[in-house]
């Protein structure tokens, strides 16, 4: 079978990284129009035009492209490039990219192009006509009377008027730029995060790290740290303080715990350590040189090898570890995924650099630990050498956002084994209720499973025993007349391998349960989808009264049911829609399943426990003894401030 280039690149050396963009660019050659300004990748749709769409393709290739040139670098299809500067500016050429109007996805784009004028001028800007400088001007600042979403957008304004300045251009807007930065400031809330968007916004994913916000103050620090000094100072004091939370969402692989949206973007998720360097932050404790360049080479490295997340002559597609539609954002087009050419932004820095003078380190040991409560965007991270993933409550989407409830309210998101999204509405296989309650009137069986999207009261908790323990603790509504309220305690040093989900169900209805585990790889070894277990691999399904597990290559995923009472919840392994997962594109669900008998006349109230076990990949395990199983067998304990609350009241 065919693979790209770069998927046996080893990523470890700035020729190495330099190499990798080459062969991401090269396959763009065939797809490019003949003025050069439009980049054609597929025939998906966005909610914003196609021409936005191939400007999109022609753009985002620029993060990586500007970086190498800035850098010493040479690529022979600048030409391109520039063609397509010209052409696309030229309101008489047939590939005018369109003038811009208001909330326009161009502006978007206007990021990207601002900062390859800012860092590499002399090769992308240089070599332009006057004509063509001058349309290249008018097109760009264009956006300055435009009105713009009230998020991260914002920043696209800024870096274009930072490449107009850094040009020398007439059109550069000082007021304009100043302006949209002391709006920008409004997001930010303490300890070097912001959010995505002013007060009342709750999402606190990638885009405040490094899909926008604090990518983009530390690029601005570097370029600006003459004309505003006190601004770039404090966004490198913030990137300081953020980078000792945003080390724990990856793992000792090089692997980042996917959540929120826009993980079509992939690799983008650690240039932010690459805007560290960029900017000449002074690290803080622990973190070294080695140890950011770890985390951000590791993480490139890993999706270089992952050869299903392209197609086999080298073009980035639409999805996550493989091309996957059914989990993209309305804004996706077929030349998002090229965002992640801003984790190429290092190429810039000479090999004199720390970043690359400083030998690779491993993940930081320090970082290593069971749980750590991160408040502000409500998530205790539990990161072991085995096994990194979050637990989560309290943010979600404050627009429509397709599968917005998978993305940010499940209770729990792995960077081995991810999370699923629906599929459709009509049985538990299109649900993918990975790490979710799912719920549904039971009269309504087949008519759609709801899950957690809204959260109310999110907040974290810690034991009073002197032990320290956290727990996150959320309420939320499925109907108005029904309320469950979650408690998500993190492993404990006896059971490292378990988490603990508690849920106190209040509701006047007839309603099915169905709780699930982490998402698996869902087929044998033989390739066909997993059978009953067999010790002697081991690999299989187990299907009991109270408890349900799966293991393959992937690992070992299993669920118990702890709740008071006789009656124990029904344990299957749910084969989940194809293409529900976002890294295994066959997976199976261990799941919990109950019926709570309500009525009209009155609340009915039921506590439910749940332990999940999580194991990656049981071969490494399988090969040393039985640990997993033993593991298996130990099951978490409630911690006693949780269980004072189950427990009947005389």
């Amino acid at each position: 079978m065919a693979v790209p280039n770069f998927v046996s690149n080893p990523v470890k050396t700035r020729e190495d990284l330099a190499q990798f963009l080459t062969d991401l660019l090269n396959p763009l050659e065939r797809h490019t129009s003949p003025g050069g300004a439009l980049i054609h990748l597929g025939y998906t749709a966005t909610h914003y035009d196609d021409h936005a769409a191939q400007l999109e393709g022609f753009s985002r290739p620029l993060w990586g492209l500007s970086s190498l040139l800035a850098g010493g670098g040479s690529y022979p299809g600048v030409e391109r490039w520039v063609r397509g500067f010209a052409n696309g500016t030229n309101p008489d050429h047939e590939e005018f990219w369109g003038n811009m109007r208001d909330r326009d996805q161009r502006m978007v784009e206007c990021s990207a192009i601002g900062f390859s004028f800012a860092v590499a001028g002399k090769s992308i800007w240089d070599p332009l006509s006057e004509e063509a400088k001058a349309n290249v001007e008018k097109w760009l600042a264009g956006m300055n009377d435009k009105e713009m979403p009230n998020t991260n957008w914002l920043w696209f304004r800024v870096f274009a008027n930072l490449g107009l300045s850094k040009v020398g251009s007439k059109l550069y807007s000082k007021a304009r730029l100043d302006a949209d930065l002391d709006h920008l400031d409004t997001f930010y809330i303490k300890d070097g995060w912001s959010r995505d968007g002013p007060e009342g916004v709750v999402q606190l994913d990638y885009y405040s790290s490094s899909f926008a916000i604090q990518f983009a103050q530390l690029v601005y620090s570097k370029l600006a740290a003459t004309e505003d000094p006190e601004r770039s100072k404090r966004y490198r004091d913030r990137a300081t303080r953020f980078a000792q939370d945003f080390v724990h969402y990856f793992d000792v692989e090089g692997r980042a715990i996917p959540f929120g949206r826009s993980n079509t973007y992939r690799f983008a998720q650690s240039s932010f350590w690459g805007a560290l360097a960029f900017a000449d932050v002074d690290l803080p404790a622990p973190l070294t040189w080695g140890i950011v360049k770890g985390l951000q080479l590791r993480n490139v490295r890993y999706w270089a090898k992952q050869a299903s997340a392209y197609s086999p002559d080298g073009l980035a597609t639409i999805g996550y570890n493989y091309p996957n539609l059914n989990m993209t954002d309305y804004y996706n087009s077929p030349g998002s995924p090229y965002w992640c050419c801003k984790s190429f932004v290092t190429l810039s820095l000479p090999p004199t650099h720390p970043f690359w003078a400083s030998p690779e380190e491993p993940y930081p040991t320090a970082a290593l630990t069971l749980y750590k409560p991160l408040p502000l965007p409500l998530h205790i991270i539990s990161s072991t050498p085995s096994h990194s993933f979050l637990l989560n409550s309290g943010q979600m989407c404050s627009y429509a956002l397709k599968h917005s409830a998978a993305k940010y309210g499940k209770f729990a998101y792995s960077s081995s084994f991810g999370f699923s999204v629906p599929t459709g509405s009509g049985s538990l296989e299109e649900a993918a209720a990975d790490s979710a309650l799912a719920v549904i009137e039971t009269v309504d069986a087949g008519e759609g499973y709801r899950v957690r999207r809204v959260v109310e009261e999110a907040r974290i908790e810690t034991s009073t025993d002197g032990k320290n323990i956290p727990w996150l603790r959320s309420k939320w509504h499925p109907w108005k007349d029904t309320e469950i309220e979650t408690w998500l305690v993190p492993p404990h040093p006896e059971t490292p391998l378990w988490h603990l989900r508690i849920h106190r169900i209040s509701t006047p209805r007839e309603i099915t349960t169905a709780e699930g585990a982490f998402a698996l790889y869902g087929q044998g070894r033989d390739g066909r989808a997993l059978d009953q277990f067999n010790a002697s691999i081991p690999e299989g399904n187990i299907q009991e009264p109270g408890k349900a597990l799966a293991i393959s290559k992937a690992g070992a995923v299993g669920i118990v049911d702890l709740s008071p009472g006789q009656n124990q919840r029904k344990g299957v392994v749910v084969r989940s829609d194809p293409n529900s997962s976002l890294v295994f594109p066959r997976a199976v669900i261990p799941t919990l399943m109950d019926e709570i008998k309500g009525s009209a006349d009155a609340i009915h109230e039921k506590w439910i426990v749940t332990a999940v076990f999580a194991l990656p990949t049981i071969e490494v395990q399988a090969v040393v003894g039985k640990e997993w199983e033993e593991a298996w067998k130990s099951h978490p304990v409630v911690p006693e401030e949780i269980a004072n609350l189950i427990r009947p009241k005389v």
